[in-house]
C-alpha cells in the first residue's frame, strides 16, 4: 500500500501573485487569506498579490505569506479527500505541517510565524550574519570545516542539510565567509553565497529563540493528528510539548531535510506532494531518492491534474 507525505516550503519560495486564482474562485481559501488578515490586522493578503516581491521578501512578511498560502491550497486540495500519511515543512513550512497535522489553528500559527520573522530579523544586526550554499562536499568534511572556524572566534555552523552535495552554512559573515574559502580549498566544488537576511538556525538565533518561546507557550497546541517529521530530530513527531520543545530549537539547529525525507521513505512513503508555491523541495526529493514519486501543487491547474493523476495510482 502506498504512503503519501505532504510537504510545505520554506522561505525563498514567495513570488507576488502566488494564490490569487484560489482567493478569487474557492472559498475555503478566501476565508484563509481573510482570517490571516483579521489575525495579524494588517493587509497581508493585498501584499502577496500585489507586491512589491522586496516587500514580500522581508522575513516577517515571507513567512506569514508562505504559510497562508499554502494553507489555502491544502485547504481547496483536502476537498478532494486525498490525506496524508506523513507531513513535514522546510523551517517555517514546519508550522504549515503543524496546522495540516492540526497541532496549531490556523490563526495561532500565522500569527506565531510572523512574531518569528521579526524576532528572527531583530536577532542580529543587517550585515552581521550570513549564509552561503556549499556545493559538493559531505556533511562530516563541512563540519569539520565550521568547527575550525567556531573555533577562531568567528561563530558558523551547518543550517540546512538539504540533499547529497547541498549543505548550507550560517552564522557571522566573517566565519561563513573563512568557511566557504576553506571549504573549497579541500574539495567543495563551490560556495555560493545566500542573499538572506541574518543567520538562521545558527547559533546567532538565540535570542531569537528565547522570545519565540514565550510566544508559542501562549498558544493553543494539540497533540498531531498525523506523524510530522520535525527538523530537528528528522524523526516522527505527535506530542504537542515535544513539538513545542523542538520548533523553539529549530531557530538555531540545522534543518535535517535529507534524513527527514529518507525517515518517510523508510516508513514506507512513496509519493511526495509539495503544497504550496514553487518547486525547490520537489527537486530535493529527487536529488535524495530518484525513485520517489513526486507531485508540486502551487495553483487551481495543478491541484486538478494532481487529484487526476493521484487517482490513477491510489
Amino acid at each position: 500500500m502506498t504512503k503519501l507525505a505532504f510537504l510545505f516550503p520554506g522561505q525563498g519560495s514567495q513570488a507576488v501573485g502566488m494564490g490569487k486564482d484560489l482567493f478569487e474562485c474557492v472559498l475555503e481559501s478566501k476565508r484563509i487569506f481573510e482570517a490571516a488578515d483579521n489575525r495579524l490586522d494588517e493587509k497581508l493578503t493585498e501584499l502577496i498579490f500585489e507586491g512589491p516581491q522586496d516587500t514580500l521578501t522581508l522575513t516577517y512578511n515571507a513567512q506569514p505569506a508562505l504559510l497562508t498560502t499554502s494553507i489555502a491550497i491544502l485547504e481547496h486540495f483536502k476537498q478532494h479527500g486525498i490525506t496524508a500519511d506523513f507531513v513535514a515543512g522546510h523551517s517555517l513550512g514546519e508550522y504549515t505541517a503543524l496546522v495540516a497535522a492540526g497541532v496549531l489553528s490556523f490563526e495561532d500559527a500565522v500569527y506565531a510565524v510572523k512574531k518569528r520573522g521579526e524576532f528572527m530579523d531583530e536577532a542580529v544586526p543587517a550585515g552581521q550574519g550570513a549564509m552561503a550554499a556549499i556545493l559538493g562536499m559531505s556533511a562530516e568534511e563541512l563540519e569539520s570545516v565550521t568547527s575550525e572556524v567556531t573555533n577562531t572566534g568567528h561563530s558558523v555552523q551547518l543550517a540546512n542539510l538539504n540533499c547529497p552535495g547541498q549543505i548550507v552554512i550560517s552564522g557571522t559573515a566573517e566565519g561563513v565567509e573563512q568557511a566557504s574559502a576553506i571549504a573549497k580549498e579541500k574539495g567543495a566544488k563551490r560556495a555560493i553565497p545566500l542573499v538572506v537576511s541574518g543567520p538562521f538556525h545558527s547559533e546567532l538565533m538565540k535570542p531569537a529563540a528565547n522570545q519565540l518561546q514565550e510566544v508559542l507557550s501562549g498558544l493553543g497546541f494539540q497533540d498531531a493528528t498525523i506523524p510530522v517529521i520535525a527538523n530537528v530530530t528528522a524523526n516522527p513527531v505527535e506530542s504537542q510539548e515535544e513539538i513545542k520543545d523542538l520548533l523553539v530549537k529549530q531557530l538555531y539547529s540545522p534543518v535535517r531535510w535529507e534524513e527527514s525525507v529518507k525517515t518517510m521513505i523508510e516508513n514506507g512513503v512513496t509519493t511526495f506532494i509539495e503544497i504550496g508555491p514553487g518547486k525547490v523541495l520537489s527537486g530535493l526529493v529527487k536529488k535524495i531518492d530518484r525513485s520517489a514519486i513526486v507531485y508540486s501543487i502551487s495553483d487551481l491547474e495543478t491541484i486538478n491534474t494532481t487529484v487526476e493523476k493521484l487517482k490513477g495510482e491510489l
